[in-house]
């Protein structure tokens, strides 16, 4: 059984996403996928998934959305003002989505991307193997208004609600970054100073996040005969001008500004999640750290279903909490003990 998702209204950069689609560099094509790739994660973990599922990722500000099927959904990224037929909603949390109620979804409250995901998934038509947009890449494009997607039917819409307390991850901390190949072209001294320094987010989106910086630009001892090579998600590039620009899920395939070193693929969700005037700093740690503290994304899942635990609603945000039975039984109070 499959249903629909209708988009009433909607924000200007909401598109869909799963965990995109590796390997295929060769062909110039970037993984892509979630922005906040944890996100995804911590929605299947809420939905009681096998793996992260096709979803709405909303940059800046959600919209408004109504479903033909009952269904479970998630909330999770940056938290926005959210409510369901005027009651609000608790982020990061699984709620059901009645068939016909309307849910509001508006600006971020902190952080850049939210994530609305649904207990069976949505049912787009896969492209060279995911469902995800490849905004940089042509494949997909942000959605309007007045459009429906197909939506598998949530196979346990009944279940439990649960939370979990996220990491954090909305306001800026410290990035850990492995060497690279070029790491050695900066001197010893302008990789100490880059590690000492506060560095400003001034822009981003889903290709990369630009960095603003005090004092004098970042540059190698000598880079001018570098020949464009592979780069990736996490890569911290030096531009001509000295500024560092961190690669994002949607950066291109190859480059030639030299790099720096890479931030560890657990931090990039706090990258993500950088909004304009959020500070970062970075810190470098050798490949053995690393292993130990950034497990590959199947490793992801099982902690995040650890982490939840059922939703405890507030007698506050209950609308018709007069409606339910809160005792039941009565008695005289003079009864004989048996």
């Amino acid at each position: 059984m499959t249903g629909w998702l209708d988009i009433l209204s909607i924000g200007p950069s909401v598109s869909v996403q799963d965990l995109g689609r590796p390997g295929h560099l060769a062909q110039g094509l970037s993984p892509g996928g979630g922005a906040d790739r944890r996100a995804l994660y911590e929605a299947a973990a809420l939905l009681g998934q096998a793996a992260p599922r096709a979803c709405l990722e909303m940059a800046g500000i959600g919209g408004r959305f109504r479903t033909t099927l009952d269904t479970r959904i998630t909330l999770t990224g940056a938290p926005m003002r959210a409510r369901l037929d005027g009651a609000p909603l608790r982020w990061n949390a699984s709620h059901l989505l009645p068939a016909g109620s309307v849910l509001e979804l508006g600006p971020c409250e902190s952080g850049a991307y939210g994530y609305l995901s649904f207990g069976g998934g949505l049912a787009c038509a896969p492209l060279i193997g995911a469902q995800s947009a490849h905004l940089a890449a042509g494949i997909g494009e942000r959605l309007q208004a007045a459009t429906r997607l197909p939506l598998i039917a949530d196979p346990t819409p009944d279940a439990p609600s649960l939370a979990l307390i996220p990491e954090p991850r909305l306001s800026g901390g410290t990035l850990r970054v492995i060497p690279g190949p070029q790491t050695a072209l900066f001197s010893a001294t302008e990789r100490a100073r880059f590690f000492d320094t506060a560095f400003t987010v001034t822009r981003g989106n889903r290709q990369g996040v630009t960095l603003a910086h005090p004092g004098a630009p970042f540059a190698p001892d000598a880079a001018g005969s570098l020949v464009s090579d592979l780069i990736t998600a996490g890569d911290i590039q030096m531009t001509g001008a000295g500024t560092p620009m961190v690669l994002l899920a949607e950066c291109q395939t190859v480059g030639g500004y030299p790099r720096l070193g890479t931030i560890l693929p657990v931090d990039l969700p706090i990258l993500a999640q950088a909004s304009p005037g959020t500070t970062l700093r970075f810190r470098e740690i050798g490949l053995r750290e690393a292993e130990v503290v950034s497990p590959p994304e199947s490793q992801w899942l099982a902690p995040l279903r650890r982490a939840c635990q059922p939703l405890t609603r507030s007698a506050h945000d209950i609308a018709d909490l007069l409606g339910y039975q809160l005792i039941s039984g009565m008695v005289r109070g003079d009864e004989e003990e048996t």
